[in-house]
């Protein structure tokens, strides 16, 4: 079993939705809403809003240093949220024409490495795992970049064709192990394996 998050989306290939593609982001735009509902706005003496992602990391990260424990409750949450925005993902990303669910499903599945409710885990890594992740962020949006250009050719392809490039989805797809890796070293604390700068 792996050490870090692994990462399985079915690309839909062939004979792809041309309308939906056309609209896609419009479509999208009510499943963001509801995905941006576990996420909090505060404000902060009215000067602005400070954005939290969905994930419950500092009950994770106090528990870790503190107990010497992952909370199971709290590692469900952030293994479905995390699935939920990779459904997100796949779909505005054009990997797939079906409408993302908000149950679990086939087509986007995240396999979590064995924690044994966190035993399997350094208690402070939580201290230094930000900084430490500092250059796969740097390296990360030049991936994100990559997969936006690869999104944009197979968007044209889809719209003109009705197929999606292989050579595209590949890339697009490991861009998104690459940063679930990422998020799962140095977000969700869920792995002490220091992720691989490659895709």
């Amino acid at each position: 079993m792996s050490k870090q998050i692994v990462t399985h989306i079915v690309v839909d290939l062939d004979n792809r939705d041309k309308s939906s593609v056309l609209w896609r982001l419009i479509l999208a735009f009510p499943f963001m809403i509801f995905v941006s509902a576990f996420s909090t706005w505060a404000n902060d003496n009215g000067e602005f809003l400070q954005y939290t992602g969905g994930v419950l990391i500092a009950p994770a990260a106090l528990a870790l240093i503190f107990r010497g424990v992952y909370p199971s409750y709290v590692l469900t949450f952030n293994k479905a949220y995390l699935s939920l925005t990779n459904r997100l993902a796949s779909f505005v990303f054009c990997l797939t024409d079906e409408y993302p669910s908000i149950e679990e499903n086939q087509k986007v599945k995240l396999d979590f490495p064995d924690i044994a409710g966190g035993k399997n885990l350094n208690r402070y890594a939580p201290l230094y795992k930000w900084f430490l992740a500092i250059p796969l962020y740097i390296v990360g949006l030049i991936y994100a970049i990559y997969a936006l250009v690869l999104t944009l050719i197979a968007w044209f392809n889809i719209l003109f064709t009705g197929n999606y490039p292989d050579a595209s989805a590949d890339g697009v797809v490991k861009v998104m192990a690459y940063w679930n890796r990422v998020y799962g070293y140095a977000i969700l604390l869920v792995s002490d394996e220091y992720p691989s700068f490659s895709l």
